[in-house]
């Protein structure tokens, strides 16, 4: 029997003990429903393999030993991750489509007795739900934005603010990326589907009955596109202005690049790379500041004679409403905690 998926909330899938990707590797890695678990019937070489003989051999040939593989692959899992489950467990399966892999992996787990079930239409269906949320249907959420120069502590506000209990998104950490050159952090982006299930996700669980408060982007985040129904409602967004000093943002930007500026050497790599964009002299000064180790100077530089005129050609272009201005000379942890207080206060007259 089918389970079928009609909503991308975190309780949609929650009478279930387990969801489980029966996929290869590389499919799971590109997408999958959120909290799955990747059991593969076939490794990426074994399903390659099978395709190809379906096309060029025999349907019926390629059938055959792709069940005995997958039977093989059906054991090894029963044997090693699914060895302690007891009677009671319920999962639920699912393939690309709902077809040969997950349907084969199913019923051997249902000839145990457990009670299983399969995700109908499999990682389509989900997929499909995901597109519907983000390029078809109207976005019911209202924005408010945070925006503010490079290394105002909008993220660090963001996150403050859902500790106090308003409702925020964090796309950068969605994106698993800050937004600019140098902005990548540990770990690589996810795939533009991934990025899209975890953003639908996140929205699915907010309410849209209240403002949802998120950082002033660009349309891209890293390599990563915003959805077209999540970026228009950005654009038509207020916004609430951070508006921090220079040494403030100095101290707090080389904290929150912390990750980047420990390896100097792949810092001054991305520092080569705005040679087309400011002067040798200017990179060079950039790239003397790394070496010796003057990284709030090297913070304000960049921030002063890069990262502003970028931010104020593109605020220049915005015609959206601004809430309010909120000055701060420090973004230290009280700070950061009284800036969200003060945008919390804003939002009730939201």
């Amino acid at each position: 029997m089918g389970f079928t998926l009609d909503n991308l909330r975190r309780d949609a899938l929650s009478q279930f003990d387990t969801v489980i990707d029966v996929r290869s590797p590389v499919e799971f890695a590109e997408d999958h429903v959120p909290g799955a678990l990747n059991l593969p019937v076939m490794s990426n070489e074994e399903r390659a393999e099978i395709g190809t003989i379906y096309v060029q051999d025999s349907p019926f040939r390629a059938r055959k030993l792709g069940a005995a593989i997958v039977a093989r692959n059906a054991a090894a899992h029963i044997e090693n991750e699914l060895t302690e489950k007891d009677g009671g467990w319920q999962p639920l399966v699912y393939c690309w489509r709902g077809g040969q892999r997950s349907v084969s992996f199913a019923s051997i787990l249902s000839q145990i007795g457990w009670r299983t079930e399969l995700l109908a239409g499999g990682y389509r269906s989900y997929r499909t739900q995901v597109v519907k949320a983000l390029y078809e249907d109207p976005l019911p959420h209202r924005f408010v934005l945070l925006d503010g120069n490079t290394g105002s502590g909008k993220t660090a506000i963001l996150h403050e603010l859902h500790a106090q209990g308003a409702q925020m998104l964090d796309l950068e950490g969605l994106a698993n990326h800050r937004g600019s050159l140098l902005g990548a952090m540990r770990g690589a982006q996810p795939s533009q589907k991934m990025f899209e299930t975890r953003l639908a996700l996140a929205l699915s669980n907010l309410d849209a009955s209240r403002p949802v408060v998120a950082e002033a982007e660009s349309s891209k985040i890293g390599e990563r596109l915003i959805p077209a129904s999540v970026w228009k409602s950005m654009r038509a967004a207020p916004r609430i202005d951070i508006a921090a000093s220079l040494p403030a943002r100095a101290k707090f930007l080389t904290r929150d690049y912390a990750d980047v500026l420990e390896n100097p050497a792949h810092m001054a790599e991305r520092l080569d790379k705005l040679r087309a964009l400011c002067s040798n002299a200017r990179v060079d000064q950039w790239l003397a500041f790394l070496k010796d180790g003057q990284l709030e100077d090297l913070a304000a530089e960049l921030m002063q004679r890069h990262y502003d005129q970028g931010y104020d050609r593109s605020r220049a272009a915005r015609e959206t409403a601004v809430l309010a201005t909120l000055q701060t000379d420090g973004l230290e942890a009280n700070d950061i905690a009284r800036l969200a207080a003060q945008v919390s206060e804003l939002l009730d007259q939201f």
